[in-house]
């Protein structure tokens, strides 16, 4: 099994190439939505966000209510800091946990900070979807995000020069979509290659 991490800043357009990986028959997993399953009643996300932040940090039915928790971490760089270390390592087990039961050749996880979190070392390529920011800040407000809560987002994840010298791969996604599809389907032939997969070359 290959083990694929894909990242990419705020309306890189990570997502639109995950969906392509998928089409492609690889297993992607969305960091996100195994956050959204920590942070659940009784789950171990919730457990560390109140305890991090307190049960005011949860609604009434014991989930962590999300709007709250991310405006207070995008606001308070240490608050980041400390929900980021006390939910990244319930992440990277989680879906060590699925990768491990996977039945296809390809995993892949899509997660915005995967370099910075330090996920590197658990993949045996880490690819990186890139856009010039005001490009990603004009995709970002057209698709109905707030200016100022896209620049802060944009702010809090840095320039990328971190992700991009932790990645083995960049795809450059300032172009259209045909050039977008032409750079996956060569990163699919790849991985299809290195993981002895069914269509490879």
């Amino acid at each position: 099994m290959l083990r694929v991490g894909l990242t990419g800043g705020l309306a890189s357009g990570k997502s639109t190439v995950a969906a392509m990986l998928a089409a492609a028959g690889f297993r992607v997993v969305d960091a996100d939505r195994l956050v959204a399953e920590l942070y659940r009643p009784g789950g171990a996300g919730a457990a560390a966000v109140a305890g991090l932040f307190g049960p005011e940090a949860l609604d009434a039915a014991g989930a962590v209510d999300r709007a709250a928790v991310a405006g207070r971490a995008f606001a308070d760089s240490e608050a980041r800091r400390r929900l980021e270390a006390a939910i990244h390592p319930l992440v990277r087990r989680r879906f060590a946990e699925i990768a491990a039961a996977a039945a296809e050749p390809v995993v892949v996880l899509e997660a915005t900070l995967l370099v910075e979190a330090g996920y590197g070392p658990d993949f045996d390529l880490v690819v990186t979807v890139e856009a010039d920011p005001e490009v990603r800040l004009a995709r970002a407000v057209a698709r109905g995000l707030d200016e100022a809560a896209a620049r802060a987002r944009l702010a809090a994840q840095g320039d990328g020069a971190r992700r991009r010298a932790g990645a083995g791969r960049v795809i450059d996604n300032d172009g259209d979509l045909a050039a977008l599809e032409a750079q996956v389907a060569a990163l699919i032939a790849e991985l299809r290659a290195r993981a002895g997969a069914p269509g490879a070359p």
